[in-house]
């Protein structure tokens, strides 16, 4: 789901981790598309154009009111892109024109905004975040159970460079001056597990901060990282079957690894992985109109299935979050 009513942030494309925002139905942001780049697709499937693309995003808008605009965002589509690159922020112009609106589209929560519509909006997340509420909830597959049915992930993280390409890097004590000179940011996400099986776990987020890439980096410190990490997985190894955490200077980035057994439970071959979307979806949003819900996507029902993960999510309902006050 991705709300339009933002622009760009450097270096890297922007997608929804750390409850960023109206970006729902977050997936790993890699597109079979016809220009590839660093941040670009790995797919084999035949590519999807722009028209196709501008038909999927047409049929998935779930919200028109107002200026606000919020759409099911397809798997695999960045909302912002390399040059050149198929992405949400580069269709967004066409996109307008299809539903006959009379102003610019802006992703909601891209780092500079320019339209009030974003503006008031960003307030509103950010104020519910100081009053210790939690806008947007995630449900993750994880690999791995956390050793506690529910609690928080602390943490400061930062943008650090890794020859070239900058990663999301945990500070588990950062400093007054770096935190004041807002050189690395204090991290909170509440978890809950809703269900276990075969050493994976379906997860309950709810993030109270908002920073790129929040959650699958807090997963990773919780031992469990998401399923289709192929960024940051990388930095929980095992010895014997036990995890432990591996410092990120020495983690490249590279294909999530998966033993022989979870890929025979998810019906994969290993030259497979490397299509597999990042597990990690935006289930609930809080508006100001009020919640906005978005299904699980059919790939994600699917693992669910093969791991064995729907029965304990019917026994174990997500934990509400009360309403917010209106803004």
């Amino acid at each position: 789901m991705a709300v339009a009513a933002g622009s760009q942030r450097p270096r890297r494309p922007l997608c929804a981790p750390g409850g960023s925002a109206l970006l729902a139905a977050r997936e790993w942001p890699r597109l079979p598309a016809q220009t590839q780049c660093r941040h670009g697709g790995r797919g084999s499937g035949r590519p999807l154009g722009s028209e196709g693309m501008l038909g999927l995003l047409e049929a998935s808008v779930v919200l028109r009111e107002g200026s606000l605009v919020a759409l099911s965002k397809p798997p695999g589509l960045p909302i912002l892109g390399c040059p050149g690159e198929l992405s949400l922020a580069a269709l967004l112009p066409a996109l307008r024109r299809r539903l006959g609106l009379p102003v610019e589209l802006h992703v909601v929560k891209a780092p500079a905004s320019s339209r009030r519509a974003t503006e008031q909006l960003q307030q509103f997340f950010a104020d519910a975040r100081r009053r210790g509420q939690y806008p947007a909830t995630y449900h993750a597959v994880t690999i791995g159970v956390p050793s506690e049915a529910e609690g928080e992930i602390r943490t400061g993280l930062c943008w650090q460079q890794q020859g070239d390409t900058a990663m999301v890097v945990p500070v588990p004590a950062p400093g007054r001056r770096s935190l004041a000179r807002k050189e690395v940011k204090s991290t909170l996400t509440r978890y809950r597990v809703l269900g276990a099986a075969g050493g994976c776990a379906l997860l309950q987020l709810q993030p109270r901060t908002a920073f790129p890439e929040q959650l699958p980096v807090h997963l990773t410190l919780l031992l469990c990282p998401a399923l289709g990490d192929h960024e940051y997985s990388s930095r929980v190894g095992r010895v014997l079957g036990v995890p432990f955490l591996l410092p990120p200077a020495a983690t490249p980035t590279r294909t999530q690894v998966l033993d022989e057994d979870l890929l025979r439970r998810l019906g994969l071959s290993s030259q497979q992985l490397r299509n597999l979307p990042l597990h990690l979806h935006l289930q609930q949003l809080v508006l100001p109109q009020g919640p906005l819900c978005a299904p699980l996507p059919p790939h994600f029902l699917r693992t669910l299935q093969r791991l064995g993960l729907l029965e304990p999510v019917a026994e174990l309902p997500p934990r509400s979050t009360p309403p917010l006050p209106p803004h």
